[in-house]
């Protein structure tokens, strides 16, 4: 989106001094990016946009320090210091001088701009979106907390969609806008409730603010955030969710809420370590957020003149209002049978979007133990009680969220009958259909499997699955059968057909 262009002769002057120490300039509404070598200098544009003040030197300054104070812990190898560009005795610009300060700027690490993850969003595979969803929750477990955040921040982006909306309607359609707004208005109130209850629960801190795929890149194999709001704290101060829901819409509008998905399901299992128990309840008001991030999104789409995708992210927004109703399902079979591929196969299909969160028993014993979610645990850890305290844990949690709208998928061995009754008997009492899938295979591949796992959550060994068939083979599972030799994607796409017919 571009910006206004310059406004004055000292405005002009630094852009002119600056571009001729650089490659290229980047330009965005609210400053100018020059790239030089591995130098980026951001200058803020002399500009009072309303909800961000430029507008003196002063309101620039204190914008960058804030700027370098929010990105730092994330990006510390990029955000490197504020320069001050001062005025030397014969009138010439210089960096750092002793006359006097003209303007600022903040110096910062070049990174390759093919690595945002907006550039390339199908490179996203699982073990990334992994990583992101449990980056996240520990950025946002560190964040400082802000007790005016959540509903309110809510509630003033609601409220400066609906204006911004409304004043481009004649450019979309006014009809869809206006029941845009209304929809929206409507579940505001309904979740305010939740929102202010999560915000009193520790819910509400400094976020990120604009974590969407354009602000998220990959270095040395990891995700890095950068690019924080830190001009405005009512864009800031939020509550985690609706931090999360940008990611996870830009990731659903671009069809892929498989990574999305797993996204959120990694977050859920690693905020859960550290959040209080209400997290789960929170799913209640994710339909909202992403409606409201996707609002964001067709404003700034319509400004940047691309009107088809602003009546696209519209649409988008509107649907997030009437999620699919929630589902209950359970993935069992032996170890290597390939329970959690299938799980997050499925997941994306189930439910509201982006679909289905995944509760793996092998992460929440993790997490019951304190252990990181792939530490190898203790065999000591393994008895019976710790077994059944699992198994509550994850029906339990889906019981939540499965009240709060949200589909489940539960992935475990779920050898013992009493505990697929327990499933069957989970969704009854919460009013929602349940979806079995048992995943069966030949003995030598699923030794073939177990004997090459690495770095995933599950304990299982040779002898772990020797001792399950030797106690549950052959008995009868009523569950609907899934060939596990068959491509996770085709058996996965098969199984959906049935179970969503």
């Amino acid at each position: 989106m571009s910006g206004p262009s310059v406004t004055g002769p000292e405005e002009a002057e630094l852009v002119a001094w600056l571009k001729a120490r650089s490659e290229r300039t980047i330009e965005t509404a609210c400053a100018r990016i020059f790239l030089a070598g591995d130098i980026a200098w951001k200058l803020k544009r002399h500009v009072d946009l309303g909800y961000a003040d430029f507008s003196t030197a002063e309101r620039r300054r204190w914008a960058l320090d804030r700027e370098l104070e929010f990105n730092r812990p994330q990006a510390p190898d990029i955000y490197r210091r504020v320069r001050t560009i001062t005025r030397g005795a014969s009138g010439e610009l210089c960096w750092d001088g002793a006359g006097e300060a003209v303007d600022y700027a903040l110096e910062m690490r070049r990174f390759d701009e093919a690595a945002v993850l907006a550039v390339n969003p199908g490179a996203i595979d699982g073990e990334m979106a992994e990583a992101l969803g449990r980056m996240i929750a520990g950025f946002h477990a560190r964040a400082p907390l802000r007790p005016k955040g959540g509903w309110s921040a809510l509630a003033f982006t609601v409220g400066s969609n609906a204006e911004l909306l409304s004043d481009l309607s004649d450019q979309l359609e006014r009809h869809r806008v206006e029941r845009l707004i209304a929809a929206t208005a409507i579940e505001l109130a309904r979740q305010r409730p939740l929102l202010e209850a999560r915000r009193d629960a520790g819910f509400s801190r400094r976020c990120h603010g604009d974590l969407h795929l354009a602000n998220i890149l990959v270095e040395d194999g990891r995700p890095v955030l950068f690019d924080c709001i830190e001009f405005n704290d009512v864009l800031s101060d939020l509550d985690v969710q609706y931090d999360l829901a940008f990611l996870l819409m830009d990731l659903d509008f671009r069809d892929r809420s498989d990574a999305a998905v797993r996204v959120l399901s990694a977050y859920l299992d690693e905020a859960a370590r550290c959040f209080p128990v209400e997290l789960w309840e929170g799913l209640a008001a994710l339909p909202l957020m992403l409606s409201v991030r996707a609002g964001v999104r067709a404003h700034v789409a319509a400004h940047a003149g691309d009107l088809a995708l602003s009546r696209a992210y519209v649409e988008t927004a509107i649907t997030h209002l009437s999620p699919a109703p929630p589902v209950l399902a359970a993935v069992g079979g032996f170890s290597g049978t390939g329970k959690s591929s299938f799980s997050r196969a499925v997941a994306p299909g189930l439910g509201a979007s982006p679909g289905a969160v995944v509760l793996r028993t092998d992460e929440v014993r993790k997490r019951l133990a304190g252990a990181g979610h792939v530490d190898r645990l203790s065999r000591e850890i393994y008895t019976p009680q710790f077994y059944a305290k699992v198994y509550e844990t994850i029906f339990a949690t889906a019981r939540a969220l499965l009240l709060a709208g949200r589909a489940v998928v539960l992935d475990a061995t779920f050898t013992e009958p009493a505990l697929r009754d327990g499933a069957e008997a989970l969704a009854a009492e919460c009013g929602v259909p349940f979806r079995g899938a048992w995943l069966e295979a030949p003995l030598e591949t699923l030794e073939a499997r177990v004997a090459a796992r690495v770095g995933d959550a599950s304990d299982a060994t040779l002898d772990v699955l020797h001792d399950q068939i030797a106690r549950h083979g052959g008995k009868p599972v009523a569950w609907p059968k899934v060939d596990a030799t068959t491509p996770t994607d085709v058996a996965a796409k098969a199984w959906l057909m049935d179970a969503t017919a």
